[in-house]
C-alpha cells in the first residue's frame, strides 16, 4: 500500500519551503505519526470516502522532528495529525472526522486545483513518503 520515496536531509529554514511544495503539490496531506490514533482517524476518513491522499510519517522521516517544527510556525500548532487540503491546514484528526461528519469535507477536496487533483480511481490507498 502506498508510494514510499527515501528523503534526503532538510536543513533548517528550507523545512518551510520542502512542507510548503508537499502542500502545494498534493491535494490531501496528511502529516502523521506512525503510532498516532488521531492520524489513523484522519487516513480512515479518507479511506471512507475513497480520496487519494499523501502521508509523511514524520517519526520515520530524517528530517520529521524539523518539519513538526516547520508545520507548528506555519499552523500555529504542533501536533499531529496536521492535515491540509488544497494548500490549507484544516486541522488535525478530530476536525477532519467533524468536517466529513458534517458533509464539509468532500466539497472541500472535489474544490482541488487541477494541479494538485489527484486521478479519479477512488483508490484511497495513499501515497507514503518515508525515510526507510
Amino acid at each position: 500500500m502506498g508510494n514510499f520515496t527515501s528523503s534526503t536531509s532538510v536543513a533548517g529554514s528550507s523545512c518551510v519551503q520542502h512542507v510548503q511544495e508537499m502542500v502545494s503539490q498534493n491535494c490531501v496531506v496528511i502529516f502523521s505519526k506512525s503510532t498516532c490514533p488521531y492520524c489513523k482517524m484522519a487516513k480512515n476518513v479518507f479511506n471512507e470516502i475513497g480520496a487519494t491522499y499523501k502521508v509523511i510519517e514524520l517519526d520515520e522521516h530524517n528530517d520529521g522532528r524539523r518539519m513538526q517544527e516547520a508545520l507548528a510556525q506555519m499552523t500555529g500548532a504542533r501536533t499531529v495529525p496536521r492535515v491540509f487540503i488544497n494548500g490549507n491546514c484544516i486541522g488535525g484528526g478530530s476536525d477532519t472526522k467533524q468536517l466529513h461528519q458534517q458533509g464539509k469535507l468532500r466539497p472541500l477536496i472535489e474544490q482541488c486545483a487541477p494541479c494538485c487533483a489527484s486521478s479519479s480511481d477512488g483508490s484511497g490507498s495513499g501515497q507514503f513518503e518515508s525515510a526507510k
